[in-house]
């Protein structure tokens, strides 16, 4: 929520800085970089919400929480990045892709386990947070 108002007041001040009323400015670049990027990113957070639940409740609580946190810090890299140009926002875009990835794999490896017990009696849960609470520092490389 305050990444969301951060972003939020952001829009508000580059409007207040175009000096018009309403946030429709023609023209200006800067205004249409701040806009552009709060609506890529109030896009992008309920599908990264819908996949850090369930990555969370299926599979393991703490590499989704890290996950999570790391999504939050990879969006105020490609706002900021967006800010000024936009080549320097595809470093944050690529990483966020990649975290979201790596929560929705989270999520596919708890459905099966899930099914794995139900059908086989086969319980893989301790496998699969060892390997995930593992890989889960590998999101930290560029």
């Amino acid at each position: 929520i305050f990444l969301t108002a951060f972003f939020a007041n952001k829009v508000e001040h580059e409007s207040r800085h175009c000096n018009g009323k309403g946030l429709q400015r023609q023209g200006s670049s800067s205004f249409d970089r701040v806009y552009t990027a709060n609506q890529n990113c109030g896009h992008a957070y309920p599908t990264f919400l819908a996949v850090l639940w369930c990555a969370g409740l299926l599979c393991s609580q703490a590499p989704a929480a890290f996950a999570g946190l790391m999504y939050l810090f990879v969006r105020q890299k490609y706002f900021v990045g967006y800010l000024g140009e936009r080549t320097q926002s595809i470093p944050g875009y690529l990483f966020g892709k990649r975290i979201i990835l790596f929560l929705f794999l989270m999520s596919v490896a708890g459905i099966l386990n899930y099914y794995l017990v139900f059908f086989f009696g086969s319980d893989f849960e301790i496998h699969i947070k060892t390997i995930t609470s593992a890989i889960s520092p590998l999101l930290l490389i560029p």
